[in-house]
């Protein structure tokens, strides 16, 4: 592990990082989050019976959309050629999980495009429910692995 931070220059200040003497790989990241809530509101949820609709659908669009938006959320963070990205909302006994994969050929990664797009999935859910359940929580958010590039392929313990 690196000991200084990259977006950092010599003084201190913040700064997007040179990528372009770096070699283009094929780059993936697979993120996950969660979402819990009431069991009123789970039942709702499978039922698509919320006053917005399909919570599901619209929360992986909004994953999506989000992941390929990550360079304007992120203020140092490069605008990728994405490939693909896959956001995947799982129903569980608590509430929903959810599972971002991130996929482009690159000179950087695609880590926070794939948690980008878990954590606007998990926001538009909330937002989608907040009618009729205020307390839900979200998190927790990680990166369960990514490949590619200099640094080679990491993967998250217990995933």
């Amino acid at each position: 592990m690196s000991e200084t931070f990259s977006h950092l220059d010599e003084s201190g200040s913040a700064k997007m990082v040179d990528v372009s003497a770096k070699a283009e790989t094929t780059r993936t990241a697979r993120a996950e989050g969660f979402v819990a809530m009431n069991a009123e509101t789970r039942r709702l949820v499978a039922e698509k019976a919320l006053p917005k609709g399909d919570v599901f659908t619209v929360a992986r669009i909004a994953g999506i959309l989000a992941a390929k938006r990550t360079g304007e959320w992120i203020p140092l963070c490069h605008p990728l050629p994405l490939s693909g990205v896959d956001v995947d909302l799982t129903p569980t006994e608590s509430g929903v999980h959810i599972v971002a994969t991130a996929t482009c050929v690159g000179r950087t990664g695609v880590e926070m495009e794939a948690l980008v797009a878990v954590s606007a999935a998990a926001l538009t859910v909330y937002d989608m429910c907040k009618s009729v359940d205020k307390g839900m929580v979200i998190g927790p958010t990680r990166l369960l692995e990514k490949t590619g590039g200099k640094s080679g392929d990491w993967k998250a313990e217990h995933s």
